[in-house]
């Protein structure tokens, strides 16, 4: 079992390589992008939630 998992461990680390810089930046700006969005949903549902407690306080 464990030969196995270090078999394919080694298998893996021979097949991969350093991302070239143009990859790296595709990955980043990926990632920012989720980033924004999420913070963007968190935001909408943030207000959202304001809104509907403030009418229901208001009544």
């Amino acid at each position: 079992m464990l030969r196995k998992f270090l078999y394919e461990c080694k298998r893996v680390l021979r097949v991969a390589r350093k991302p070239g810089k143009t990859e790296y930046m595709d990955v980043t700006k990926v990632t920012g992008l989720g980033i924004i969005l999420i913070g963007f949903i968190g935001f909408v549902i943030m207000m959202i939630s304001y809104l509907i407690g403030g009418m229901s306080g208001a009544a």
